[in-house]
């Protein structure tokens, strides 16, 4: 026989009807997944906008004294004496409030207590009262609100709540003075 034949023949394999054993592979096509490239891009630019809302200057008005100065039957007093209040917090319900600078009282002092009828009164009349003076909204009451030493937070707390209630937009919490201590002893 011819060797060329005889390798055909060795190399023929004989399947007895079976398919052949080696099976055709599927090919498939690689698929990439976005869902968490997408959530995670979603949540930058979330973060990016909050961040430069953040970051944006803000201006904020002051109150300033006025230019002039004034003399009326209680002593000299400074243009905003009709804006400027001061509320001294004492001990036991005890406010006294005043307007001008300390040694030229532009009123008599007057003894508050914690309330609608007392302090929140108060502070509405005033704020009315100043906003008629100026003409202007945004140039209303001014307060500075002064907590003594026997005060305790309770109280100073109730005196910002009382300026949320009424509207009062500028008000300072500021060191009481030695002579404003004597001031609330006396009252």
């Amino acid at each position: 026989m011819n060797n060329n034949t005889e390798n055909t023949m060795s190399e023929a394999r004989n399947d007895f009807g079976r398919k052949p054993i080696t099976r055709k592979t599927k090919k498939l096509h690689p698929r990439v997944d976005l869902t968490a490239m997408v959530s995670i891009s979603f949540l930058l630019i979330v973060f990016f906008m909050l961040s430069s809302f953040l970051s944006r200057p803000t201006s904020m008005d002051l109150g300033m004294p006025g230019r002039g100065r004034g003399c009326g039957g209680g002593g000299c007093f400074f243009g905003t004496d009709v804006r400027m209040m001061t509320l001294l917090i004492g001990k036991d319900n005890h406010i006294v409030s005043y307007f001008g600078d300390m040694p030229y009282l532009y009123e008599e002092p007057k003894t508050l207590t914690y309330g609608e009828n007392s302090l929140r009164k108060e502070l509405t009349e005033r704020s009315n009262r100043a906003v008629k003076h100026t003409g202007d909204p945004k140039r209303g009451l001014i307060v500075i609100i002064k907590p003594s030493k026997e005060s305790d937070y309770g109280h100073l707390v109730t005196v910002l709540d009382e300026m949320a209630i009424t509207k009062i937009p500028t008000y300072a919490v500021v060191d009481i003075s030695p002579e404003e201590e004597k001031l609330l002893a006396d009252k």
